[in-house]
């Protein structure tokens, strides 16, 4: 990450530390305590009195309140995803960044690579309709119009793209002439004129663009906001735009002139001193989407760096709920057990860390939680949105978490959008089997509702169903429909050479068996020879026997292979110091990559190290030979240990042997 606390350290931090040098005490890493979700709801109190008072024995009884219910609550919950496990996963090139449904039962999924694809709802599941390069740069925002045909992305390389969602055509390119932030659709079911809004990311300027027009817009708003507005959403019903800017200010327009509050909506607020819209700037926080009800009474708002989901009324722009995932909130419920669901401490820590990271700018300068968004069901009484513990189904109406997705995934979901409609069936339906009690007929006319969700750098989207995965270990799950890169290819190839040839000082993988568990991992022959070549002897001679894991930093790494274990010592198998080994296949840009550990350019030995976190910053400057592929739970059970000023664990934790294939 670009501002992680290691950039400003130099390489030794990971090196061999020398018999003079005492310094390297301070790493700046902080421990991680473990903790978990807290919803919490500001509304009317629905107790009586706080507080035993004296009556006076005439008193009339007052009568108590009762608690609030959904009708039909259950019969709504029938048409909501309800697993624990995402059903399937589809691939794109890089990380998923945004997944649309459109009312005419397409989904719409785009990647930071600028690539966007078009699937087709089908009875059960999706089917792959077309593939378009659309941009050269990020997909900053997308939008799908009211009517589902028009979907619109626009990127950093200054162009929108309008696409046909029907015929699954691109039909039109607008040249800017600025860097976008946000893009709406503006304009009513039915109208012919698709009005396109795109505002400046520069500016709190607004420009209105024919979709199927050239590159003139047809009005500018300038006066609306400020700064810079990164988030517009439209009402059919109300034919009403909210946008929300950078300064934490929301705005009520009409997409006509004069470009202002709406005159002919009965019953709406006419000063914003009136409403609570104001949240926003009094917490200093700035939402990252703003989500209508279906029939446009409500909105829900998730906003950073406050975490709070807000429930809004659309007429009288008042708070009606508020649900505190602030990380403050998660691990006092953590720590007092009375969490919707109930983590691991060590899988707790790890979540707590990544939720740490959704906060930080990332390579591109931006927030990766700006993603993240929250929706609503069909039925406007239940609210979907992606936290810690999984994604939450929160009925507004009662105030509960009826439901919690993908608790036991490793995935930190984002994205979210949520299909409940029934797909146009190829066979005819006639009244008598519609009438009829055939169970077949009657399986065949059921809803398939699916929520698709992109994830935290992951070039995956996931559905879930009311469908458990069949089988996980098949691994049909994760639907490989891209062809794999470089890397993957040659440590393919690699694989299948080796297996052919007899013994030899490389190996693929290798185990490290240590006295808190086992680590299994993958290594580069290919890329890095001479040091897989080092490490898989070092293995096999039994070098690695006892030795401690002599540094450890938080959400960094954890370093061992260090004979005397303070750092200092640890000779090749050639007896001198090897030069290093890049390859533009390897990067640390992702956690759990083992490497050399040196003192400077060309100064490998024994030691090494297993980054618990992408660190983009060593790329070019320690050897990447393998990759920990399971025992996760081991790697982040010795990074979450407590240790001394240099680092050092108080208990020593010790490698029994290493074993290699």
């Amino acid at each position: 990450m670009s501002d992680s606390p290691m950039e400003d350290q130099d390489a030794s931090v990971l090196g061999k530390r020398g018999r003079n040098d005492p310094g390297h005490a301070e790493n700046g890493a902080q421990d991680v305590e473990p903790a978990t979700k807290k919803v919490t709801i500001e509304e009317e109190s629905d107790d009586d009195d706080v507080g035993p008072m004296p009556m006076p024995a005439d008193a009339p009884v007052a009568a108590k309140k009762k608690r609030k219910v959904l009708p039909h609550e259950r019969l709504y919950l029938e048409h909501v995803p309800n697993t624990n496990q995402y059903y399937k996963s589809f691939m794109h090139r890089d990380i998923v960044n945004f997944c649309t449904i459109t009312k005419t039962d397409f989904l719409i999924t785009t990647s930071v690579d600028g690539h966007v694809k078009l699937w087709r709802k089908q009875e059960t599941g999706i089917e792959f309709v077309k593939h378009y390069r659309a941009h050269l740069t990020p997909v900053v925002a997308v939008s799908a119009s009211a009517d589902g045909q028009l979907f619109a992305t626009v990127s950093d390389d200054m162009t929108a793209k309008v696409f046909d969602v029907v015929n699954f055509d691109m039909i039109n390119i607008i040249k800017l002439g600025f860097k976008p932030h946000s893009c709406c659709w503006v304009h009513r079911r039915g109208q012919a004129q698709g009005l396109l809004a795109v505002a400046d990311a520069s500016s709190g300027t607004i420009r209105l663009y024919d979709g199927r027009g050239g590159d003139t817009p047809l009005e500018t708003i300038e006066t609306m906001h400020r700064f810079p507005v990164h988030i517009m959403t439209y009402s059919d019903r109300y034919d009403t735009v909210i946008s929300a800017d950078e300064g934490g200010f929301i705005e009520y327009w009409q997409p006509v002139e004069p470009f202002s509050l709406p005159k002919n909506v009965p019953k709406l607020w006419s000063y914003k001193s009136e409403t609570d819209l104001y949240e926003f700037k009094k917490t200093k926080s700035t939402p990252t989407c703003i989500t209508l009800s279906p029939d446009s009474s409500s909105f829900v708002t998730f906003s950073l760096p406050d975490r709070q989901v807000r429930v809004f009324t659309f007429l009288s722009g008042k708070l009606s709920r508020k649900y505190d995932e602030s990380l403050e909130a998660i691990q006092e419920m953590q720590q007092a057990g009375t969490a919707v669901y109930r983590v691991e401490d060590m899988e707790f820590g790890r979540r707590l860390a990544m939720e740490r990271e959704l906060e930080l700018p990332g390579p591109d300068g931006h927030v990766p939680g700006r993603w993240s968004n929250a929706v609503w069901d069909e039925s406007g009484s239940f609210v979907l949105y992606p936290s810690l513990l999984g994604i939450k189904v929160v009925n507004v109406v009662t105030n509960r978490v009826v439901n919690m997705l993908g608790k036991d995934e490793v995935v930190r979901f984002l994205n979210l959008s949520l299909y409940q409609g029934a797909p146009a069936k190829k066979t005819m339906t006639t009244m008598a089997m519609a009438a009829s009690a055939n169970p077949i007929l009657a399986e065949k006319g059921q809803r398939d509702p699916t929520l698709f969700c992109s994830g935290y750098k992951k070039p995956r989207f996931y559905l879930f169903t009311r469908s458990e995965p069949e089988d996980n270990k098949s691994g049909e799950r994760d639907v490989f429909n891209e062809r794999p890169t470089r890397e993957e290819q040659s440590v393919a190839a690699t694989t299948v050479g080796q297996g052919r040839g007899g013994p030899s000082p490389l190996a693929n993988s290798a185990t490290i068996h240590t006295t808190v568990g086992d680590i299994h991992m993958r290594l580069f022959p290919q890329q890095a020879p001479k040091a897989v070549e080092n490490f898989v002897s070092h293995a096999r001679s039994g070098y690695f026997e006892g030795v401690i894991f002599h540094r450890v930093i938080p959400k960094f790494m954890i370093q061992t292979g260090d004979p005397l274990g303070d750092g200092t010592g640890g000779v090749s198998i050639w007896g001198r110091e090897f030069e290093d080994e890049f390859s533009d296949d390897l990067k640390h840009d992702r956690p759990y990559t083992v490497s050399m550990a040196n003192a400077g350019p060309g100064t490998n030995g024994s030691q090494f190290f297993i980054t618990t976190n992408a660190t983009p910053w060593l790329d070019k400057k320690h050897t990447i030979f393998g990759r920990v592929l399971s025992g996760l739970e081991v790697v982040h059970g010795i990074e979450n240990v407590k240790t001394n000023k240099l680092d050092k664990p108080y208990e020593d934790i010790k490698i029994v042997n290493v074993d290699v294939e």
